[in-house]
């Protein structure tokens, strides 16, 4: 039985179409990438998937119960089987790191300060920061905030990880520092991990299966191989990072 599965589901925003009727069974334990151009609906997928958008039709289920009828106390208890691991990380600039990776833990488990200053330094050390603690945000790297963001992430022991973005803004070093992150704590926590990314080399590194988004259908589904050797060129296009005729359509020769 998958972990996650989306049934016919359909989204729009006024006239337009963002998901139209998509089928979707992700199978616990692997990690699964989605790409697609901006716009596409990759970021609305993985809000469906939490709940925090309701489908205008079709269905959502998580490990064999559907969600996407739950009322918001309900759906309160499946969102904690999630972690969540923002495209800016979006940690609290006023907290320290401590502070930032525990506040899922005071919020939504019955832990002991001690509890939860141990599974702080477990998860800072998981993460590669051992002693970043007592540190503010602002002291951090780039890749130091995702780092912490991400051990505020899995604080609650989730069985998925929803990644939007995870390498945006950091250098080849350090994204390849994520990218080794997200393998590890796939093969560590066995989570099930869902990464939304443009980074084609990211996607390559960690994918188990990928999946591709365009005018609001699954235009491919399969393995880093399978995509590469694709013969469609929409598909071909975006993993070369090629533009076409029409991208190109509205440019003035100089």
């Amino acid at each position: 039985m998958p972990i996650i599965e989306l049934r016919k589901v359909s989204k729009s925003f006024g006239p337009l179409v963002v998901l139209n009727q998509i089928d979707l069974s992700i199978e616990a334990g692997k990690c699964i990438v989605v790409i697609g151009g901006s716009g596409s609906g990759k970021s609305v997928l993985l809000k469906h998937i939490v709940g925090l958008l309701k489908p205008d039709s079709g269905e959502v289920y998580f490990d064999g119960k559907r969600i996407d009828n739950l009322n918001d106390r309900k759906l309160d208890a499946i969102r904690s089987n999630f972690g969540f691991l923002f495209q800016m990380g979006a940690l609290f600039d006023s907290m320290s790191v401590a502070d930032n990776v525990g506040f899922p833990l005071v919020e939504h488990s019955h832990k002991t300060p001690d509890e939860i200053a141990q599974t702080v330094k477990r998860m800072l050390t998981m993460v590669g920061l051992p002693d970043a603690g007592p540190m503010m945000p602002a002291d951090l790297s780039g890749g130091q905030r995702k780092r912490v963001a991400l051990a505020r992430a899995i604080a609650m022991e989730p069985k998925v990880i929803l990644y939007d973005e995870p390498t945006t803004g950091l250098d080849p070093i350090r994204s390849d520092v994520i990218n080794e992150l997200i393998i590890k704590l796939q093969k560590e926590l066995k989570v099930t991990s869902i990464v939304v990314t443009h980074d084609m080399h990211s996607a390559f590194k960690v994918a188990d299966r990928i999946v591709m988004l365009y005018e609001g259908k699954f235009v491919f589904d399969g393995t880093p191989q399978q995509i590469r050797e694709s013969k469609d060129q929409n598909i071909h296009n975006f993993v070369e990072g090629i533009a076409s005729a029409a991208d190109l359509g509205t440019l003035t020769q100089v």
